[in-house]
Formats: structure tokens, sequence, C-alpha cells
């Protein structure tokens, strides 16, 4: 039986949601140690009529990591 990839994808994104959600509920723990990264400061063009900014910061939590491996062994159960 194959298995959809939409589905470890999704599984994946929510476990970095639901880790990030934990992580924020408990600041002061370790769940919520982690690294940041991207653009401090968002890159911006401006050309008179029209400004786009692009900005990216992503934030890597151990609860995050935690959420990722629960996502991906209820993937292989189902």
């Amino acid at each position: 039986m194959r298995k959809n990839n939409w589905a470890c994808f999704l599984l994946i994104l929510a476990g970095i949601v639901i880790g990030g959600f934990i992580g924020n509920l408990f600041p002061s723990t370790w769940l919520n140690y982690g690294q940041t990264f991207g653009l401090s400061n968002p890159i911006v063009f401006d050309i008179g009529i029209m400004c786009i900014t692009f900005g990216l910061t992503i934030k890597i939590t151990v609860a995050s990591i935690i959420g990722i491996a629960i996502g991906i062994i209820i993937y292989r159960i189902i």
C-alpha cells in the first residue's frame, strides 16, 4: 500500500506548529531552547508607486523537533 506524501508533510507541519505553541507556553523551560535564523531586517524594494517587503525568520526549538518526531511516528503508524 502506497502512503501519501502530503499526509507526511501535513503531519510534520502540524508537529512544528504544535511544538512551537508548546514551547511558547513554557518560555523558561528547556522546551523553548532553540535557535533563530533568517533575515533580521527585511529587504525593502521601493520603486515609487509600489513598495515590496521580503522577510523570513525561522525559530527551531526543542519542542518543535519533538513535534516533528511525533508527526513522523504518527505517519508511520497510519
